[in-house]
């Protein structure tokens, strides 16, 4: 743990904590992909499946179920409460996100660090979640308005990538380490935590 990588956490719950307020504030989602949402369920669950067989500590623990149980949360209304599904915008969502699934996990299981089931889905939760934010950019481009919330979310996601860039660099020259070049590389798009 150190900084950066602690100010990178901070900034991804201020996104999901700005996103649910936008939600349940406005009663509205227009202008938050589902799409995106989705993916990011899938990357969460699929990363912190190691919550049943390692410990690594109780901050990591919570953020982990935090992760889960926000993304979970926001799918949730946009899809089922009675108010928020409504507001949805259908029709400028239209990125077929399901495709980006096979690719990713195809990619998982040619490099993974290691051959076990759990490094493979964290492999895929990593490639998966550098394009989990497509079906957002594009419904952004669709948007003819932008709320500020909404504009706000989408800036804390990428600021908190770019603290996770910093926490890899840093932590390349300041732990003894061997390089693990899936995470060197992708860990310029994505957050790639070492749980």
């Amino acid at each position: 743990m150190n900084i950066f990588r602690l100010a990178g956490d901070m900034t991804h719950l201020l996104s999901i904590v700005v996103l649910l307020l936008k939600i349940r504030t406005t009663k509205s989602c227009a202008g938050i992909s589902l799409k995106t949402q989705e993916l990011y369920v899938v990357v969460f669950i699929m990363r912190y499946l190691d919550l049943f067989t390692r410990y690594v500590s109780f901050y990591n623990t919570a953020m982990k179920l935090v992760f889960i149980g926000t993304s979970v949360a926001i799918v949730w209304y946009m899809r089922l409460h009675k108010v928020v599904k409504q507001t949805y915008s259908r029709d400028e969502d239209t990125f077929k996100h399901y495709l980006l699934i096979p690719p990713c996990f195809i990619l998982a299981l040619l490099i993974p660090l290691e051959f076990t089931v759990t490094e493979i889905l964290w492999s895929f939760s990593i490639y998966l979640e550098a394009v989990a934010i497509l079906p957002q950019l594009l419904l952004l481009q669709r948007s003819s308005n932008i709320d500020n919330l909404t504009g706000s979310y989408v800036f804390l996601l990428g600021a908190y990538r770019a603290l996770y860039i910093v926490n890899w660099v840093y932590r390349f020259f300041t732990e003894t380490h061997k390089i693990r070049w899936i995470r060197m590389f992708f860990c310029f798009s994505v957050e790639c935590q070492s749980t």
